[in-house]
């Protein structure tokens, strides 16, 4: 019988060889190609490692052990994230000095790396608490200050009461810290900041070079912050000046709704007097989540109508102000208008709310879809659906039409002389072709038109024009697009402008 695989004496035995071989020291000039490989430095605490790092250390390991065997100078060193409020934190706990519980804590997570057998060249161990390195950090700062790129400034933080310290976006979990699991606080607190907005264009350039996920560059490029717009000021109705950034100055005539950040300094302001009570919880709400969680596009939209109205510039129209966790005080204005009809996230918070909308943004590719059904379209109209080079299937009792912008105008002619009831057209063009003509979606108040025509049907749910069309399968694909392109619906001296596309 095979006796069993003793992994204690083995792995004890090995890592010893490993560590008189000195196997994991890294070289400082050869001809070997490089790799180096990074974790994040840990926070040494009482408790030790935990799961969560090995989550993080051992495949990092892995890759590294890989590439030294694919022939790489492998540069994976190790450090220590043991300076400020944390820290002294903790050594305030144990009725001790930092000096005293640093490095004990230090020798029991380096104990435990190399129990796990992690390949680390620990002659390259650093500590951000000891003197040496300080020192450099004060150096870089001191430049910084003296360039200009280092300023102090009040700024919403995550601040956790039990640690007494700030966490970074990334340290906040499920609305708590990630160290003690306790809830975290946003607070206004004076904060040192660097001008990396300086170095934007550089920086975003450079996330071409490398090979990360799209989802992660993105998150990188909304950190980095770059962008072209413009700032646009909405009145209040009590007068007050709301300011939005803008990149998307095109799509202003399609503005249905504004969106503050629950912290804005507004919101106190405009609110209702019967939307207060769920405006603050709301807010407590808010502040338990990190901006990564605020941010997630996959998550459920929720937001309050906080009872009070705004005045879009360019066209007079009053549209509602809400807020929402998705924006945040910390980007931009922390206010935005929203155009739902060409801004995926604005978009599902309209439909789900009931938000009305209107395409600003003509579709580049021509296309528009509409549905008939078979028991209201007259004898003949397949055949002159075909002789008109219209695309159709029929489905369900259902008629699916595809069309371009050379025989859309067919189609609605056909409409016109076929059809008993209306057909949705959804895409390049928008409106509803039927008995009586084309009922073009080409304002608000023709949306209001069309509702008024689509109620007399029984049993209608949609709230406005585009929730109607989002409930037919068929139409889904074409209903948003957010590219830059013909600018239509909109002032005929902006519909003009350039050639009627914006760039």
């Amino acid at each position: 019988m095979e006796k069993p695989y003793d992994f204690r004496s083995i792995e004890k035995e090995m890592q010893e060889k490993w560590r008189e071989a000195q196997v994991f020291l890294t070289e400082d000039s050869t001809d070997r190609p490089k790799f180096y490989g990074m974790d994040f430095f840990p926070y040494p605490s009482g408790a030790g490692l935990s799961v969560g790092h090995c989550r993080n250390y051992i495949p990092t390991d892995v890759v590294c052990r890989y590439k030294r065997m694919k022939g790489f100078n492998v540069l994976h060193p190790m450090g220590w994230d043991a300076f400020g409020l944390p820290a002294e934190n903790e050594a305030i706990k144990k009725k001790s000095h930092p000096k005293k519980t640093v490095p004990e804590y230090i020798g029991t997570y380096k104990r435990q790396m190399n129990m796990i057998g992690i390949g680390y060249d620990w002659s390259r161990e650093i500590n951000s608490s000891s003197p040496e390195y300080y020192k450099w950090t004060q150096w870089i700062f001191e430049l910084l200050m003296k360039r200009g790129l280092a300023y102090r400034s009040m700024s919403p933080a995550n601040w956790c009461p039990s640690c007494k310290t700030v966490l970074a976006n990334e340290e906040v979990v499920d609305g708590l810290c990630w160290r003690c699991d306790t809830p975290i606080e946003k607070k206004d607190l004076p904060q040192w900041f660097f001008k990396i907005t300086d170095y934007a264009e550089r920086l975003i350039d450079d996330l071409d070079t490398i090979d990360w996920p799209n989802s992660i560059k993105l998150m990188q490029k909304n950190w980095i912050g770059r962008s072209d717009g413009a700032e646009v000021v909405f009145k209040s109705e009590q007068g007050d000046d709301i300011v939005i950034y803008t990149t998307r100055p095109d799509t202003l005539w399609g503005a249905s709704f504004m969106v503050l950040a629950p912290e804005h300094p507004l919101v106190e302001k405009l609110a209702a007097a019967d939307k207060k009570e769920a405006i603050a919880e709301y807010r407590r709400q808010a502040e338990r989540q990190s901006a990564i969680d605020r941010q997630n596009t996959e998550k459920e939209k929720t937001g309050i109508f906080i009872g009070a109205y705004a005045v879009n510039p360019v066209n007079g129209r009053k549209i509602p102000v809400w807020i929402s966790d998705y924006v945040m005080m910390g980007y931009g204005t922390g206010a935005i208008m929203a155009v739902p009809a060409h801004d995926e996230r604005d978009f599902e918070f309209a439909l789900k709310f009931g938000i009305e909308m209107l395409p600003v943004i003509k579709r580049s590719d021509g296309v528009s879809k509409s549905v008939a059904h078979r028991e209201q379209a007259g004898e003949g109209f397949e055949e002159a659906l075909a002789a008109a080079g219209i695309e159709y299937s029929l489905k369900d009792g259902m008629y699916l039409i595809t069309l371009n912008e050379q025989n859309t105008d067919k189609y609605i002619a056909l409409a016109g002389e076929y059809l008993t009831s209306y057909a949705p057209v959804a895409g390049t063009v928008w409106g509803f072709a039927g008995p009586e003509g084309f009922l073009p979606w080409d304002s608000f108040e023709a949306g209001g038109r069309i509702m008024d025509m689509l109620r007399r049907h029984p049993g209608l749910k949609a709230r406005t024009v585009m929730e109607f069309y989002s409930g037919i399968e068929f139409l889904k694909d074409v209903l948003l697009h957010v590219e830059k392109s013909a600018i239509i619906n909109s002032a005929p001296e902006v519909e003009a402008f350039e050639g009627s596309e914006a760039k």
